[in-house]
């Protein structure tokens, strides 16, 4: 019972509880007073329905994560008490790592806010909260982490943001302020005056409302004193300087210029009152109460002087507010012109003045205003304005002039206050970010830029919810709590339907505005359709309504579509461009400066050109916002307002809710409500718990608290209090799921009996009712013995009786068999003996075994061998000639059993689904069989063969697995047929011989047998008993003609084979009619189709096709080869997925019209009319056929009494009329159904369309390189999902179909010609083909091919080539030659010659822009898109061509021309295009920063083969010397991508083109390019998705940094086409396994990948080493991996270099000049490096650059200049590259690696007295030393002794023949002669064990 003055929580209106007291009155009566005054009787049922208030939730607390009552009730009220305290600051604190604080807005001052230094040195929560509190956790963390951090204010306008940042901002200044002695705080500080003028403005809501977002970084340094800051400001409300709403202002400084401004300075800019300019009174608000304009306008001028704004910049600024206000005073007459509106400025004192201060001509001011230009390919077009255009195009330059001003004002203050931080790097300094951003929008009427700013609202909104989860995640992995599988409100829907996934509104808007014809209303039709189906998307209610609603994260917001596209364009026109460019004004000029250029327009002329929308600016300033917050530490300011009335001590519960919830609050407290929100103090711990102690011994002040926690409660010293509340919530969790399973089972328990006696007492009712006890007994009866019931074969190992039953094996001879067997003679010509003889391996017979094989019966070349033997086994077994093996135990056979999938099938699709939005391929499973590899000696049986088939069996499981290696392995088909046969031949056992040829029987069913053994198997199977002869050769015929299946038996085969009839199945019509038709394994739907049309009389059977149908999906399976069981068969399969039997497969079949004939008749066929007109009208009954274009009153048709009669109306729709039937009007029922017929056809082609999965290899740009194609009478489609068109192709736009290959065909169009690849490529050209041909036909359009002038016969007509044609078709002429047509340009008929005009596929007249374009394209050959420039012809499906480096390269590249180049033709006109492909090499670098730099001219070009090499070289080498220098050095990074995506724009070579994307998938896995080309590199490769590199290439795109270029297996890898590469692992215990690595793996990353796949509970420990022929190298886990393998391969070559030098020196090589003079350059390289001037001292080096006995070759002079010659050619390698390249020119040198000695003899007399020895691998060479010519060889076989004594060393060559060598030398070199001949010698020797 509550007791008086308790506090209880109660309802709301608002549905969140409020707080309430029980009061009681002197005569016991007791009440509740809740928080807003109100009185409630307190009755019993109240009373047990409240909540007590916990006791932190009646005074309240400062820090809301104390709060008890973790609600929003809690949280709400703890703020209204805080707000009656005048307590405006409320902390949500996370008191480990930041706070939340929280501050509503008193709208009134408060004396709080002059004792920052209170809490200087303070930490958080020691002090209330405050907003200097967290200025001062900010400035600490920063300090003492060395962290940047961030500050995010966030909340509703007027809600004190702005004042919030202040605030900071002044905290800071004052703390830095005492450190420092510059000025710097002071003029950051006065910033904001500025800002705030130009910036903000009065709203209803705010009287100085931010309308721009601003994030201020200061940056920091070491010491903590202020270095400077920036400014960065985020979508200025432009409209608004145009127009207010009601009771809004204008921009606060307008209305201080007017009240501030001398009067000589209004004379001067000829200003008035505020009220007399338009701009300034929309709102009929002028003055704001509270605000002085004139002390702000002063404010501000001495703000600006602060920050060195000059006194001439700040007149010219008035002079440019001025403009504004004259602008918007000035007027248009309308005038009409020659039927044109036209208009005029009317000449007023404003006008003039505008002109005045903008220093332009009057007239160019008012021909600018009313006039627009237009720009086509010749000339420029002025077309004159309405005067509500020219209002709109005065707004325009108005909101540009003061956006560009704003902009140009945040520059300038940055130059002031940023400008000592710009010499010195970033990183040297630590920041802290103060972020104000407009809040959350929601108004009455909500435009384009409210869409932007709730979109940024809803970043940072995830961006709270997510940092908030992360820290609470935090806090409980370290008080060791497992918090698992909770998930907080992610509003990430809302974002991807926003920006994130593809055809997002913002891309939509995006689209629709670059597009000329584009409209808001087309814009807003597109986004319904897109989104209709979005649950976070509301679409508009008509098509007249102009609003659209998304489900904001804080509410539902209406946006009214209007002025969308005008204001995302954000432009204006050229003609005022013009306009500033001739103006004298030099601040109208500065800040337009982006628009204008030297020489006038900056590529305004350029059509092609995408100007940048205001959605991707802001966006992309976004996206840059988020990244950098990101990388900060964050605090939040969540900023309440208590009302929207700006009235103090006003709480409204309802507003202060609703920012609650949208805040991000609510989250928060649902994230720490769902983990462990109560986190208690050590004190507050054992207050609320020492009644659990069993002493008294509990004083904090004498015993420790940790030790009475592990003395009394058991709290081990390891635990912490996380682990210990984890155990106490355990306990309750687990009490209270044992009381609710107690429950649940007794309920059950309960059920069950209620339901079971339910069911005894019916069956007893039954049971008297019917014969007494009978029925009871017959229940008894087959509990005890079952009867046997004849269940269908099972396609799933399930305990399910089976049609083929397990024989016993018998030897046994059956009685009734003939001694003599029929298959026994020799004498025929196609007996099985006589192949057996012929073909079967080894001495296998024709004969039964009962044994497996050991080999198979025919040879086979590749692994079949093995798979034959495995099959014999399952054939043996199956036919019961050997038993099942014992399974181990239930439960692997259980869990062993056989998919009944196809081994290694091919994904394949059913068929084209009826309904376009079920385009989608039908499911299958992966699992397959497992394949035998090896025969080993232990009982014969297959290794892999293991535990799937090493057990018992069922036979639908032998069956599957027999047919299914079949399938899958064509080559083994003749096997398993010779197998079967050879079973059945001199087989005594009836059983065995009766599954053997039910098995054959259900085979040739499945797959026929090759040519080789067709013959010979007819014959064998003619002779088959028991009815199997007859049935097996029409089985075996059916399949021959008929082709192979490619699914595996179904359930109906298995049952038919028994009985050896054929299957009967039901296909049902149109009309509801059900035709049986018998079919058997072989049937097609072809088949099934004709012999239906046969059965029903249906004459026009095209388009008709056979569909299968399970529950509520449908397929078609055309009218063609496939086989219909195989549909049958893949339903069964669906329903074992499901967990159900084949036999219960509810598949159908029906017969439905799929598409129709261009020239489609239904007069020619009743029944197919009738048939048609039965599927339109159920289809829309269904909702199968849906369209804007629905007939109306179709849907009431209810029975087959009503008949549709539709009548076109003037208004082409149509009406249902509903008369009684009557056979009177039989005709006019006939003419109805045709009717409708006939606009179902034109009305939907897609429903009547036939679909082909493709993928497109080559052909004009689409968005998508995989999509459906949709062949219907109208034309061919490309489709991307259901209601996505890329392509619309009519048929008379194409000009030619081919196919290509099996699975190719090639469409030439005039758009192109588009390669497409599809497993049904044949079916498609066919019928397109087809189509093609049938038009032309019967088209009666043609075009004359060729001019004909006037003829001597006036019979014959004349014409022009391009001409229409309308040709009088006679079926009954004679003459094939000639036709009669009327010419569509003169209107002349006569006599054509059919040789000269060319037919066109088309029924109706063609459009004027299609001829046009079909006889440029078919006469002319002339390209496609040189029409779309020529004709502006293009339609709206037609995708954006790819985007070129233009737009970078216009800014960042240096002027064509400069690079020396050879001038001429192939130069192009005009200036040269750096940014397209080119032939010619480049002399100098594309980059202005390397315009001195020569070192990468043509090196992109060289790989791609664009420009010959003298020599050829390596793709490794050419790699090598593209990224080897910019892996070096940063600078040349951008160099590269440039150079390689210029060569790939425009590039007409596909070789080439492969080429370019090898490299840009090569660069993108090395490094990123810089942030100012990044955008342009993500859009170049974004804009070309048909190329399969696109997508990874832009994955790769990520910031890292690899040291060395690709290594060669990435280049080989790349150059395969392959994207994976995988490397051998090899492990201590010998074994090794191949893992996948990327360009992005580090060798940590590998490691750990290894231990993942290895199941390593921890990679720690463990390292990857390199092992090399010489050592093993420990690598750098940091590294990348291919970057350590370049790494020790480099050190090894250089260490071989070293070895190799002396050799090349002292002459042993042969070699020639050039390679001398090469090698001598890389020598020099190595010896000085890039020093220059050691170029005197190369005569002085000879001998350490060239062989000793060549120095004299050549003058020294000679040497000097060639050796600088090469030197040059090789500059940019650094000197271990030079080491390499030596390295690798030596490598190819027949004596490279030799060990060379000097020795002199005498024994031989052909030999020189003194020649070289050289050992190598391949033997040992003498050489003459002068020449360098090859003595002799001798290999290591022939020498057969060598010893050296002394200095004397002999060999001895020859084994029969000896002949001994003997030579001497120094005895070093003898011993050391010896030791290397043995280490080669042995080396080929092999080493014998003997024990």
């Amino acid at each position: 019972m509550l007791r008086k003055g308790e506090w209880v929580w109660v309802d709301s209106d608002i549905g969140v509880p409020i707080g309430a007291r029980v009061k009681e009155t002197p005569s016991g009566r007791r009440f509740l007073v809740n928080d807003e005054g109100k009185e409630e009787s307190l009755s019993p049922e109240l009373e047990a329905s409240v909540k007590i208030m916990h006791p932190t939730s009646v005074e309240g607390v400062d820090d809301m994560i104390k709060l008890g009552d973790m609600t929003e009730a809690g949280i709400l009220r703890n703020l209204l008490l805080r707000h009656k305290q005048g307590l405006i600051y409320v902390c949500d604190m996370v008191t480990y790592i930041g706070s939340v604080l929280v501050a509503v807005n008193p709208y009134q001052d408060y004396p709080m806010y002059s004792g920052d230094q209170l809490y200087q040195g303070r930490k958080l929560g020691e002090l209330p909260p405050h907003i200097f509190a967290i200025a001062e956790s900010c400035y600490t963390n920063m300090m003492r982490h060395h962290k940047n951090q961030c500050c995010i204010i966030s909340g509703e306008s007027g809600a004190g943001k702005t004042e919030s940042t202040k605030l900071i901002l002044q905290y800071f200044a004052a703390v830095s302020g005492g450190l420092s002695k510059q000025e710097i705080e002071h003029q950051i500080l006065e910033s904001n005056p500025i800002l705030e003028a130009f910036g903000n403005a009065k709203t209803i809501r705010n009287d100085n409302s931010s309308r721009f977002g601003k994030y201020l970084e200061i940056f920091f340094n070491k010491d903590g004193v202020i270095e400077g800051a920036r400014v960065e400001q985020y979508l200025l409300e432009k409209s608004r300087v145009c127009h207010q709403a009601s009771e809004e202002r204008n921009y606060h400084m307008l209305y201080c210029m007017l009240a501030g401004i001398t009067a000589e300075e209004k004379r001067t800019l000829s200003l008035g009152d505020a009220k007399e300019y338009t701009f300034l009174s929309k709102g009929n608000c002028i003055v704001c109460d509270g605000r002085d304009d004139a002390k702000d306008y002063q404010r501000v001028l001495s703000a600006m002087k602060t920050l060195t704004f000059s006194e001439s910049q700040c007149q010219e600024i008035l002079k440019l507010l001025a403009t504004i206000l004259h602008l918007g005073n000035i007027c248009f007459e309308a005038n009409t012109q020659n039927n044109l509106e036209t208009s005029d400025v009317s000449k007023t004192v404003h006008f003039n003045m505008a002109a005045s201060l903008l220093e332009v001509n009057k007239s160019s001011l008012g021909t600018s205003l009313t006039h627009r230009s237009f720009r086509t390919n010749r000339e420029s077009v002025t077309k004159p304005l309405s005067s509500e255009q020219a209002s709109d195009c005065r707004d325009a330059f108005v909101k540009a002039i003061y956006n560009k001003l704003f902009i140009w004002i945040v520059g300038k203050i940055n130059s002031i206050i940023y400008q000592r931080l710009i010499k010195n790097p970033k990183t040297s300094f630590l920041s802290i970010g103060l972020l104000d951003i407009f809040g959350f929008e929601n108004f009455i009427s909500n435009s384009f830029e409210q869409l932007c700013i709730n979109f940024a609202n809803e970043k940072l909104q995830q961006f709270f919810v997510g940092h908030i989860f992360k820290l609470e995640q935090k806090e409980y992995l370290k008080e060791d709590i497992v918090w698992k599988n909770i998930k907080f409100s992610d509003n990430q829907n809302i974002l991807d339907l926003l920006a994130g996934k593809p055809c997002n509104l913002l891309a939509l808007i995006d689209e629709e505005s670059h597009f000329p014809k584009g409209s808001d209303v087309t814009m807003l039709n597109k986004m319904n359709k897109q989104h209709k189906k979005n649950k976070t998307y509301i679409a508009s209610r008509s098509e007249h309504d102009t609003y659209f609603g998304i489900h904001h994260f804080a509410g539902v917001v209406y946006y009214d579509s209007k002025g969308f596209l005008e204001k995302n364009r954000d432009g204006i026109s050229s003609d005022i461009i013009k306009m500033v460019e001739m103006s004298k004004n030099k601040l109208l000029r500065q800040i337009f400066e982006n628009e204008l250029s030297t020489n006038g327009l900056k590529a305004q002329g350029d059509n092609r050109k995408q100007v940048p929308t205001l959605s991707g600016q802001f966006r992309q300033s976004l996206d840059s916002l988020m990244k950098t917050l990101s990388a900060c530490h964050p605090f939040f300011i969540r900023c309440f307002k208590p009302n929207n009335d700006k009235r103090s001590e006003v709480f409204d519960r309802e507003l202060c809710m609703r920012q609650l919830r949208y805040s991000g609050m609510m989250d928060t407290i649902r994230i720490r409500r769902l983990g462990y929100p109560i986190r208690h103090t050590f004190a507050e711990f054992l207050k609320r718990y020492r009644v659990l102690l069993k002493t008294t011994d509990c004083n904090p002040k004498i015993v420790s608290l940790s030790n009475i926690l592990t003395r009394y409660l058991y709290f081990n010293s390891s635990m912490t209090f996380g682990y210990f509340l984890l155990q106490v919530r355990g306990y309750r969790v687990r009490k209270d799921w044992k009381q609710k399973r107690g429950a649940v089972i007794l309920l059950q328990a309960h059920t069950r009996g209620m339901l079971d006696r339910r069911v005894v007492g019916k069956m007893r009712k039954d049971v008297r009712a019917e014969t007494g006890n009978t029925f009871i007994n017959y229940i008894l009866k087959r509990s005890i013995t079952p009867e046997p019931e004849e269940e269908i074969i099972p396609l799933k190992s399930e305990p399910v009786e089976e049609i083929i039953p397990p024989v016993s094996i018998s030897t046994t001879p059956s009685q009734s068999e003939e001694d003599d067997d029929e298959f026994d003679d020799e004498t025929e010509e196609f007996s099985f003996y006589k192949f057996s003889i012929l073909h079967f391996q080894g001495s296998a017979t024709h004969t039964h075994i009962s044994k497996r094989l050991q080999q198979s019966l025919l040879h086979h070349d590749d692994e079949g061998d093995a798979a034959c033997v495995s099959v014999n086994w399952i054939i043996l077994r199956y036919m019961a000639d050997l038993p099942e093996p014992k399974s181990a135990d239930a439960t692997s056979l259980a869990s062993s059993t056989i998919s009944r999938n196809v081994p290694n099938r091919r994904g394949r699709r059913l068929s084209n689904l009826v309904g376009l939005d079920q385009v989608t391929k039908y499911p299958y499973c992966s699992c397959h069989l497992h394949q035998p590899e090896d025969l080993t000696e232990d009982e014969g049986v297959l290794i892999g063969e293991g535990p799937r088939l090493q057990r018992p069996l069922t036979p639908v499981e032998k069956l599957n697995i027999i047919i299914g290696y079949a399938l899958s392995r064509p080559n083994i088909r003749d096997e398993i047929y010779c197998q079967i046969c050879k079973q059945l031949v001199r087989n005594n056992n009836r059983n065995s011989r009766m599954l053997g040829w039910t098995l054959l029987s259900i085979c040739l069913g499945m797959f026929p047998p090759t040519d080789l053994f067709m013959k010979y198997l007819e014959n064998f199977v003619r002779k088959g008993p028991n009815g199997y002869g007859t049935y097996c050769t029409e089985r075996l015929r059916r399949i021959n003609a008929n082709g192979e299946r490619k699914e595996l038996p179904c359930w109906e085969e298995l049952k038919a084979a028994k009985s050896k009839e054929p299957i009967e199945v039901s296909v049902t019509l149109m009309d509801d009619r059900t035709i049986s038709l018998n079919i058997d394994s072989a049937s097609t739907s072809a088949e099934v189709c004709q012999a239906l049309a046969t059965k029903i009389d249906l004459r026009d059977t095209y388009g008709f096709s056979l569909y299968i149908s399970l529950y509520d999906k449908m397929w078609s399976l055309g009218s063609c080869g496939n086989h219909v069981l195989d549909a049958v068969s893949q339903c069964e399969q669906e329903m074992t997925r499901q967990g159900k039997q084949e036999k219960d497969t509810p598949w159908k079949l029906s017969i439905r019209k799929e598409l129709f004939r261009p020239w489609h008749d239904c007069s020619k066929d009743s029944i197919s009319t009738d048939l048609i007109y039965r599927q339109v009208i159920k289809g829309i009954k269904s909702g199968d056929y849906t369209s804007e274009k629905v007939i109306p009153g179709v849907n009431q048709l209810s029975s087959e009494a009503e008949i549709a009669v539709l009548k076109k109306t003037r208004t082409f729709t149509f009406v249902l009329i509903q008369v009684a039937p009557c056979d009177k009007r039989g005709q006019e029922k006939e003419s109805v159904k045709a009717e409708l017929v006939d606009n179902a056809q034109q009305k939907w082609p897609l429903f009547f369309s036939k679909f082909y999965d493709v993928t497109m290899t080559s052909g004009p740009p689409l968005p998508k390189s995989r999509f459906f194609v949709a062949v219907n009478w109208s034309g061919v489609l490309f489709m991307d999902g259901r209601d996505k068109k890329l392509l619309d192709l009519p048929y008379i736009e194409i000009k030619e179909v081919q196919k290509m290959s099996a699975q190719s065909v090639t469409m030439d169009t005039v758009r192109g010609e588009f390669v497409l690849a599809s497993e049904e490529a044949a079916d498609m050209a066919a019928l397109i083909d087809e189509h093609l041909e049938g038009l032309r036909q019967y088209s009666v359009y043609a075009m004359a091919k060729q001019d004909v002038s006037k003829p001597e016969d006036s019979t014959f007509l004349v014409f022009k080539r391009g001409d229409l044609l309308l040709v009088e078709r006679d079926e009954h002429s004679t003459n094939d030659s000639w036709v009669r047509a009327t010419n569509q340009r003169t209107s002349n008929s006569g006599t054509v010659d059919k040789d000269t005009v060319k037919f066109l596929p088309t029924l109706s007249r063609p459009t004027e822009d299609i001829l046009v374009v079909t006889f440029m394209c078919h006469t002319l050959w002339v390209t496609y898109d040189t029409l779309c420039v020529v004709l502006n012809y293009r339609t709206e499906n037609e995708t954006l061509a790819p985007l070129s480096l233009k737009e970078f390269a216009l800014e960042n590249f240096r002027l064509a021309g400069k690079d020396g180049s050879r001038p001429g033709p192939a130069r192009g006109f005009g200036r040269e295009k750096l940014w397209i492909h080119s032939r010619e090499p480049l002399k100098q670098p594309l980059m202005k920063s390397l315009a001195n730099n020569s070192e990468l001219s043509s090196r992109a070009c060289n790989y791609m083969g664009d420009y010959p090499i003298k020599h050829a070289r390596s793709p490794m080498e050419l790699t090598d010397q593209i990224f080897g220098p910019a892996t070096q050095h940063e600078v040349l990074q951008d160099e590269i991508y440039c150079q390689i995506m210029r060569q790939m724009t425009g590039n007409q070579s596909r070789i080439s083109l492969d080429r370019g994307w090898q490299l840009m998938w090569l660069i993108t896995g090395l490094f990123p390019p810089s942030p100012g080309l990044m955008g342009h590199a993500q859009r170049f490769l974004e804009t070309r998705p048909r190329n399969q590199l696109s997508n990874g290439c832009l994955q790769r795109l990520l910031a890292m940094r690899r040291k060395c270029p690709p290594h060669m297996v990435e280049v080989d890898a790349i150059q395969q086409n392959s994207a994976q590469i995988f490397h051998k692992i090899h492990f201590p215990n010998d074994s090794d396994d191949i893992f996948e690595v990327t360009s992005t793996t580090t060798n940590k990353d590998l490691c750990h990948g290894v231990a993942s796949q290895l199941k390593l509970n921890s990679a720690d420990g463990y390292g990857l080493y390199l092992k090399t022929p010489n050592k093993v190298t420990s690598l750098d886990e940091e590294l990348y991996f291919f970057d350590s393998l370049r790494i020790v391969m480099t050190h090894d070559l250089c260490c071989a270099a070293k070895q190799e030098m002396p050799k090349y020196l002292r002459g042993y090589h042969n070699c020639s000049r050039e390679d001398m003079i090469t090698l001598g350059g890389l020598l020099f390289r190595v010896e000085v490096d890039s020093d220059r001037s050691q170029f005197v001292m190369i005569p002085r080096m000879l001998r350490q650059l060239v062989p000793a006995d060549q120095i004299k070759s050549m003058s020294p002079e000679e040497w000097k200049k060639h050796i600088i010659s090469s030197y040059n050619k090789q500059s940019g390698i650094t000197v271990q590259e030079a080491k390499i390249a030596f390295l690798k020119a030596i490598s190819t040198w027949p004596t490279f690696g030799c060990a060379f000695f000097e020795v002199k003899q005498s024994c031989e007399p052909s030999y020189p007295s003194t020649f070289l020895i050289a050992i190598s691998k391949q033997g040992v060479s003498f050489i003459d030393p002068q020449t360098k010519e090859l003595l002799v060889m001798h290999k290591f076989k022939n020498i057969s002794e060598y010893y050296s004594k002394g200095s004397r060393f002999q060999m001895t060559v020859g084994t029969v023949m000896k002949n001994d060598f003997i030579c001497e030398t120094s005895q070093v070199r003898a011993r050391l002669l010896i030791s290397v001949l043995a280490k080669y010698f042995w080396e080929k020797k092999p080493i014998h064990i003997i024990l």
